[in-house]
């Protein structure tokens, strides 16, 4: 029997839910061990299926091949008047190549997942599942591109070298601070022409400030009057800070820990080390403006917000410090494969709103619901690179979303089965680039909308059809998950 598109997406959408949106007492029936134990089911499903689909991506026919004298246009001898044009008027390449629909997704596979400096070979499953997400979320045609060098300036040389082939440049798990060197010298290098974007870092932060706008929104707060304490100072709690200043908040209602305590400027172990870790020694002489000295206890007291990029837990942060927060706490525990501290824990201790980087528990922090619509919006303007500021129109657009559709204290974002989000911050992110002057292209907010969609639905609907003509096989009836 043919399944229609609509029918297969209420399906995916049904199953998304059902694993995103378990009953906020769920959590709460399995011990750590159990926890653990069905954190583990995707890895046994993961060793079974890639081997048997030998990777998730490939490479599709885009133009007609009405028959083999076709390929005289789209190779030699016709494809030489395209290469003519283009030498002319380089610009032409994004019209007559897909440049302009692909990004390199870059990584060195020094940080990849919790699993550390595990190299380019181990590390290009990863890159390969990045380039699936991009594909089937954002319509972007992604290739991996896993580099056999951990040196920074020879990562910065291929990302340059590369860039004829690429519309924009994904940097994914490359480890600090090499990471905040490598985006920053490349986005204000001026032979770049590309948007370079890091994921760990932009993508990570986007999502937790959507999160933080609808929760604040919940309990009754400001942004700009909120007050912050992060705990963990890696990439992602870096771009996070980074996003929350931009969108108003002051710095010194920020209180930032790291492994060893409170920045503040007397921290001389970051001082000796200013030229690398430009973003924390910044962090030490512009936040804390009360002072404060000590660790993540004395960072949390009083804090509207706790944002954990840290250690694993649980028992990285204890229940008696969020007693010590403000009425209404909120705490996004995104630590994995265990948050720094568990969701029932919190909220028992008496935080009103808990978000997770787990899909098992409510109000997951995942960044999957950034990076594809984000880089969307970037491509179809064509924009020069990813402001700080576009990250935030994103962010504004993904709380909107979630709250147009109702938002509760465990239903803050939404989740990757709500497709009409990915559309919706491409335009936001189109739009706001425009109002920048860093796009190539112009587009109202309608058109951009309508242009979004119509490639992410193309992307879904090839990937519906090749399953349905069992071009991509079956999963073997033997492995099918249960809900099947």
């Amino acid at each position: 029997m043919k399944v229609t598109r609509e029918e297969l997406l209420a399906k995916a959408k049904k199953t998304a839910e059902d694993a995103m949106r378990p009953h906020p007492s769920d959590s709460k029936k399995f011990t750590k061990e159990e926890l653990l134990a069905k954190a583990k089911e995707p890895a046994k499903d993961a060793m079974r299926l890639h081997p048997f689909f030998r990777g998730k991506i490939q490479t599709a026919p885009k133009c007609v091949i009405r028959d083999v004298n076709d390929f005289a246009i789209w190779y030699t001898p016709g494809v030489a008047a395209s290469c003519r044009a283009i030498h002319e008027d380089q610009n032409l390449v994004y019209e007559h190549t897909n440049k302009g629909n692909t990004v390199a997704v870059v990584s060195d596979g020094t940080r990849v997942l919790g699993l550390g400096d595990i190299g380019p070979w181990a590390g290009l499953p990863v890159m390969e599942g990045k380039a699936l997400l991009f594909k089937y979320l954002g319509g972007v045609d992604a290739v991996p591109i896993c580099l056999d060098t951990k040196d920074p300036y020879r990562i910065m040389l291929a990302v340059k070298l590369i860039q004829p082939s690429f519309g924009g440049i994904n940097l994914e798990d490359i480890s600090q601070p090499k990471c905040f060197r490598v985006l920053d010298m490349l986005r204000t290098d001026p032979e770049v022409k590309i948007p370079v974007w890091h994921d760990d870092q932009q993508g990570t932060a986007t999502v937790i400030l959507a999160g933080a706008i609808n929760a604040l929104k919940m309990v009754g707060k400001q942004v700009e009057e909120a007050k912050f304490a992060v705990i963990g100072t890696g990439a992602a709690n870096v771009a996070t800070l980074r996003l929350i200043l931009a969108s108003g908040v002051p710095f010194g209602h920020i209180v930032a820990c790291d492994s060893k305590g409170i920045l503040h400027p007397e921290r001389d172990d970051i001082a000796q080390r200013k030229i690398e870790f430009v973003d924390k020694w910044r962090i030490c002489q512009n936040s804390n403006a009360e002072g404060r000295r000590g660790g993540i206890k004395e960072a949390m007291r009083g804090a509207d917000v706790c944002i954990a990029a840290s250690k694993p837990g649980p028992g990285t942060i204890l229940p008696e410090w969020v007693k010590g927060m403000a009425d209404d706490a909120i705490i996004f525990a995104c630590a994995n494969p265990i948050p720094e501290i568990w969701p029932w824990e919190a909220k028992e201790a008496g935080a009103r709103i808990v978000g997770t980087g787990r899909s098992d528990f409510p109000n997951q922090i995942n960044n999957s619901l950034g990076f594809p619509g984000i880089f969307r919006g970037v491509l179809d303007v064509r924009a020069t690179t990813i402001t700080d500021e576009m990250a935030v129109a994103a962010a504004r657009e993904l709380a909107r979303c979630a709250e147009e559709r109702g938002i509760e204290d465990d239903h803050i974002l939404p989740t990757m089965a709500d497709w009409e989000v990915f559309p919706r911050e491409a335009a936001a992110v189109g739009v706001k680039a425009q109002e920048q002057g860093l796009a190539r292209l112009s587009f109202s907010r309608d058109e951009l909308l309508a242009m979004a969609k119509d490639t992410i639905r193309q992307a879904q609907d090839m990937t519906h059809f090749l399953m349905e003509k069992e071009l991509i096989p079956p999963v073997p009836a033997e492995w099918a998950r249960e809900e099947e």
